[in-house]
């Protein structure tokens, strides 16, 4: 499993969730560094394992396996010629015990956990060690028992203590000495006995300067009359920490001569934790151990996609023998993806030897690949759009595609133009089959659809869609395509028949029909038929008069601004039937409509009421004609206007 597919499948996740049922250290790492195996005897004895374990979790919630805090570092520690200290002998004595217990407690359960409890026969019994730890510290010291010597020592400590506290309280009270103190107190400096003594009295009492207080008014000083005790009571000390090292040495030792047995039952505590995490897991999943094969052969039954926890819903697949590739489609959020994801997690997880969320009796092929194309895959720092990102990726799957590979492709094909899509996404599905691999693939192209129809080793599948509440099953049935559900969706909601046939023969270049839903009696069918024409009749009725209601009466003379060549003119004539002025602009006249017409000023803020406005409209000598007709007919005069 690449990188990729990992990313793709979240598995990493998996494994995390595996990890938080880990106790150690040690234990969470082995299984966050969990790889699938290509082993099939290997993942068998894996699968066993954990089901044993399972079944001692059902017996016994709680496992007596030690978090081994501090007991890496103490192994590093041993042989270096220093000998180990007393938390870390402690620490070895709660791991020692740790393991008696682990004895104990896989005792009894070799009937239904055979090899599980057996493991336990790795981890040697230390009694002896384990005695002697105790019997030499106790409390967190070596014990004054632990050799005659230190015995001895303490004791003498002891009294030599007691002598020279008697002799420093017979000073205290000592009239001599009591009005230089500051307080009648013993105290200790540096491991000595001091009194304190007041600043300016410092050269009254005779002795050595150890300390003084932060305000600099009380000195610290030892009595020379103590200094003989002190010097006595040092080289005691001296002695007992010179027999406390002898102790630890002797019980560093021990863990030296030890220290194999010591490691194995780490390694295999370690084991136990990284096996009941499996477990753990596994009851949380509700999961169960999957029958293996070599054979390319996959039977899940109700399986669920671990990450999707109660959601899920159970997915049943099979292929491998009269079909080694399966190509689903659906609309989209149908579940599609979640399906082929669910497949190849699934199948990283058993080779892993982790249990999966399926029925008893499924069955899970080993790979020696899954090779994962799924997301836009977008790479921005080689400046690849989603479709190029994914060829690169598809380009390194069929390269490394071979008979024992595990393939699964979303949206196959997406991202470019549909025709090209369509038909570099069949010749990619073709040569991977050719190669041998299981393909799980999806579509939305109804051309691949009959492409997998037609070719051998392919099949089709869908995700449902319930049309009655118009959302997703999010189950997968196998054997047929999805048919598109838009056009019976559209219907649904209330597009009209005669719209989506319309739809269909664009789509399909064929004729369908299509009928009004069968929740209308026929009796509303009709009516709502004769309703729809009434109401488009009655649109455009009002539509004309809403238009004509709408055209603005400009009148003659009126100064106006005209839109589309951006220069003014003046109202000559309208306006028609469609809303439409002729306007004279620069001596020309133009057909403009309303709309690209806006009032500058008004031609009664211009003229007089009695203005002719031929003066503006008509030729000098169109006026000329005109005046002369007025007055009489002259033969073959004529006045020529503009329309």
């Amino acid at each position: 499993m690449n990188n990729e597919t990992m990313k793709s499948l979240e598995f990493q996740r998996i494994l995390e969730a595996v990890a938080d049922y880990a106790i150690t250290d040690a234990g969470k790492e082995k299984v966050l560094d969990m790889k699938p195996s290509l082993n099939i005897k290997q993942i068998t004895l894996w699968l066993e394992e954990v089901t044993e374990a399972v079944q001692i979790t059902r017996k016994s919630s709680s496992v007596p396996i030690h978090g081994l805090s501090g007991i890496e570092k103490l192994l590093q520690s041993l042989h270096k010629g220093v000998p180990l200290r007393l938390e870390q002998l402690s620490s070895l004595n709660e791991f020692l015990d740790c393991c008696m217990k682990i004895r104990r407690f896989m005792a009894d359960k070799g009937y239904y956990a055979p090899r599980v409890s057996s493991y336990v026969e790795s981890i040697e019994e230390l009694p002896f060690l384990a005695s002697e730890i105790v019997r030499c510290i106790r409390n967190g010291r070596v014990d004054d028992y632990a050799t005659k010597d230190l015995l001895k020592i303490r004791k003498q400590l002891a009294i030599q203590e007691e002598r020279l506290k008697e002799k420093l309280n017979q000073m205290l009270k000592s009239s001599k000495i009591k009005p230089y103190l500051q307080e009648s107190i013993i105290s200790q400096r540096n491991g000595r006995y001091v009194i304190a003594v007041k600043k300016e009295y410092k050269t009254k009492v005779k002795g050595t300067l150890l300390d003084m207080s932060a305000s600099g008014s009380t000195c610290y000083i030892e009595p020379e009359e103590i200094a003989l005790f002190q010097e006595e009571m040092a080289w005691l000390i001296a002695d007992e920490e010179r027999e406390v090292e002898k102790v630890l040495y002797y019980l560093t030792g021990l863990a030296e001569e030890k220290e194999r047995e010591i490691r194995l039952a780490v390694e295999t505590m370690v084991h136990y934790d990284v096996l009941f995490s499996k477990a753990k897991y596994s009851n949380a999943i509700n999961g169960q151990p999957v029958n293996l094969n070599e054979a390319h052969y996959i039977d899940l039954k109700n399986a669920r996609h671990p990450l999707l926890g109660e959601h899920a819903v159970p997915l049943n697949i099979e292929m491998g023998r009269d079909y080694h590739a399966l190509l689903i489609t659906g609309p989209n959020t149908g579940g599609k993806t979640v399906a082929i994801k669910t497949v190849g997690l699934l199948t990283s997880m058993a080779q892993c030897g982790l249990h999966i969320p399926v029925d008893a009796g499924s069955t899970i092929a080993v790979f020696q690949k899954v090779l994962v194309d799924i997301g836009d895959g977008q790479s921005i720092e080689h400046n690849l759009s989603t479709f190029s990102s994914r060829i690169v990726n598809i380009r390194e799957i069929l390269k490394e595609t071979n008979d024992r590979s595990l393939v699964l492709l979303d949206e196959l094909g997406s991202g470019t133009d549909p025709g090209e899509g369509m038909g570099l996404a069949t010749a990619i599905l073709e040569q991977l089959h050719n190669k041998g691999a299981s393909l799980l693939a999806t579509t939305h192209y109804s051309e691949i659809k009959e492409f997998a129809d037609r070719q051998s080793g392919f099949i089709n599948g869908s995700m449902e869609f319930d049309l009655e509440t118009l959302r997703p099953t999010y189950r997968l049935k196998i054997g047929t395509g999805g048919e598109s559900q838009a056009f019976a969706i559209a219907l649904k909601l209330g597009i009209h028949p005669k719209i989506i046939e319309r739809a269909h023969q664009i789509t399909y270049r064929e004729s369908k029909e299509f009928q009004q839903p069968a929740d209308l009696p026929p009796s509303e069918k009709s009516e709502q038929d004769k309703q729809i024409i009434l109401n488009r009749h009655i649109r455009r009725g009002e539509a004309a008069v809403a238009e004509k209601k709408s055209i603005p009466a400009f009148s003659i003379g009126d100064s106006v601004q005209v839109s589309n060549i951006d220069d003014s003119g003046i109202i000559y004539k309208g306006p028609d039937a469609y809303g439409n002025y002729i306007v004279q602009v620069k001596g020309e006249k133009m057909t403009v409509n309303h709309k690209r017409l806006t009032l500058i000023v008004a031609a009664s803020e211009l003229y007089p009421d009695d203005y002719d406005f031929d003066i503006i409209f008509e030729t000098k000598e169109n006026r000329k004609k005109s005046k002369l007709l007025n007055k009489k007919h002259v033969e073959g005069l004529t006045i020529e206007h503009e329309a």
